[in-house]
């Protein structure tokens, strides 16, 4: 585990194996112990980073509002500070808002993307509504907002099949300080639309999803990759794609990344 200071702010990451970078960036109520699995998968062929975002994991929270760049700055700095001029950037669903903050403002320090269970498209009008709500709950009671955000973010079937892991990523997310969990809703509810990426064509994109996630609509999200490059894989269940189909994502990643 190792640490750097941004802007007197200790953010915490990983740096394991050897070669082509890979930075993996963890979504909203989740951080960097989600991704052991496939770190262990991936550092035998390639440099595999890992970030805790602000306020989350062993990260420090940094104000009242963690804004999407202010995250996206941060991963450059544990970039700099590693000396690595170019890197893959996969991001679950916050990760993945991070990312295209990271690709819009250091263009010549991304090779490749992956969003993983994530959109480039702002938060609509209903969605701000519900940050705010989010926002309100949790402060009410910390607990049981935790508690059902994490369950609502699998697909109806799996929150049966996957009780254990369900669990574990609860036990995570509620290690979560408060401030943490508030600043990312501030963040991700006045987050800029970034479409436009996706049909630039600057670097390759992948685009991985669920059909039966509670969180991003299915059929709205492949509207934002139409006319595009961007590669598409779909899963018949639900936001949680690297649990809910992790034997399968795996191969989709390591052939994405290799390409």
């Amino acid at each position: 585990m190792k640490n750097i200071l941004y802007k007197n702010t200790e953010i915490s990451y990983t740096d394991s194996g050897e070669g082509n970078a890979i930075v993996l960036l963890h979504g909203f109520l989740e951080n960097k112990k989600m991704w052991q699995e496939y770190v262990d998968f991936f550092s035998k062929q390639y440099r595999v980073i890992t970030i805790d975002l602000l306020g989350h994991g062993e990260s420090d929270c940094l104000g009242y509002v963690h804004t999407m760049e202010e995250n996206a700055n941060a991963v450059q700095e544990v970039l700099n500070s590693l000396k690595i001029e170019k890197a893959i950037i996969l991001g679950h669903s916050m990760g993945g808002y991070v990312g295209l903050a990271f690709a819009e403002l250091y263009p010549k320090n991304i090779q490749k993307l992956v969003l993983l269970n994530s959109t480039s498209k702002e938060d609509s009008a209903e969605k701000k509504l519900n940050r705010t709500r989010a926002i309100k709950a949790v402060k009410q009671n910390y607990v049981s907002f935790v508690s059902l955000a994490i369950a609502n973010l699998f697909s109806e079937n799996n929150r049966t099949r996957l009780v254990d892991e369900i669990e574990k990523v609860k036990e995570q997310a509620l290690k979560t300080p408060l401030q943490g969990i508030v600043a990312s809703l501030e963040g991700m509810k006045i987050r800029k639309d970034r479409e436009v990426l996706l049909h630039e064509n600057r670097f390759p994109v992948l685009l991985v999803l669920g059909k039966k996630d509670p969180v991003l609509n299915y059929e709205d999200s492949l509207s934002q990759i139409e006319d595009t490059t961007v590669e598409l894989i779909s899963f018949e269940d639900g936001h949680m794609s690297h649990i809910e189909n992790k034997e399968e994502l795996k191969p989709i990643l390591q052939e994405f990344f290799g390409k």
